[in-house]
């Protein structure tokens, strides 16, 4: 009896195997023709969201760098949905963006914001879509600097510096800022807004005397921004879609592919939320200047996809 038993768990085994390929085969299958997957067959536009502050730029240049040299990858599409950020990333990015429409098309989708330094990188991109309601321009400077000289007398705590030279604590929160000081960080704030103008000017091709007649910091809806030259087209991001297919040459489908998402189990999530806010609180504390909107939307501009 256990003789004849052998031929039925042979054909068990092959059934097993037979069935663990095909389970294999088709999770393959699923994931070459997934939307998102990179392995996907057929004409492809890449899109890059930008959300929140711009605080650094090395994963978005990184990006683009990778989509621009992807003979499968047809045109970029950057989803903009930011209040600006630091100077340095907002204008890395930039020029990233400068260098890769030499290639490739790239077309920027405007969400709720894409205000200052958002829209920075935006004026570097081919073409630029907006919702009549998106807030954006914003084309100005800010620096910030905490004082907590008042606070300090308070509880008994006094601040000595030594110092190479006289303005090397400028910005020391410990006093006020002298009008000497004042002059020289207005002088800069004037170098960087002019280099801010000239992007948009270069980006926009617009005459640099109009674009300083509006770069006083104003925000504008999409609607209004288009009438001053800033934005091309009035739509949603299907709308960018169908522009980049139309500059790309494509006809028919394509597959939009997105950056590859990390995987983080529960407790790196946690730690990354709490890791977020005590950074945010210490970045509030610091002197800096920027390219951002502080209005009520940068707490809010998030996207998912």
């Amino acid at each position: 009896m256990a003789q004849k038993k052998h031929p039925i768990l042979t054909v068990l085994v092959i059934l097993c195997v037979v069935a663990l390929f095909l389970g294999i085969t088709m999770v393959i299958v699923l994931k070459i023709v997934s939307p998102s997957s990179n392995l996907s067959f057929g004409d492809k536009i890449g899109v890059i969201p930008i959300n929140g502050a711009i605080s650094q730029s090395i994963d978005i240049t990184t990006e683009l760098v990778r989509l621009k040299k992807d003979s499968g990858i047809k045109a970029i599409i950057l989803r903009i949905n930011s209040p600006g950020g630091s100077v340095g990333p907002t204008q890395e990015i930039y020029r990233e963006v400068r260098k890769t429409i030499q290639t490739k098309k790239v077309v920027v989708s405007m969400g709720s914001v894409a205000a200052s330094g958002g829209y920075y990188i935006a004026a570097g991109a081919d073409k630029i879509v907006a919702n009549p309601g998106t807030i954006t321009g914003s084309i100005g400077v800010i620096m910030h600097f905490v004082r907590l000289e008042e606070l300090l007398n308070k509880i008994g705590i006094d601040l000595e510096i030594l110092k190479s030279g006289e303005f090397k604590d400028i910005g020391s929160p410990n006093r006020e800022l002298t009008e000497r000081e004042k002059e020289l960080l207005n002088a800069l704030i004037t170098d960087i807004q002019r280099q801010f103008e000239e992007g948009v000017a270069e980006g926009r091709n617009l005459p640099l005397e109009k674009v300083r007649q509006i770069a006083d910091g104003r925000i504008f809806s999409g609607s209004r921004a288009k009438e001053l030259g800033l934005v091309d087209v009035l739509g949603n991001f299907q709308d960018a879609v169908e522009i980049a297919k139309n500059l790309a040459g494509i006809k028919g489908d394509v597959t939009l592919v997105y950056p590859e998402k990390d995987k983080m189990d529960l407790w790196d999530l946690v730690f990354e939320s709490a890791a977020g806010s005590v950074s945010k609180l210490i970045q509030g504390m610091k002197s800096r200047v920027e390219y951002r909107w502080g209005g009520f939307a940068q707490h809010r501009v998030k996207e998912s996809y």
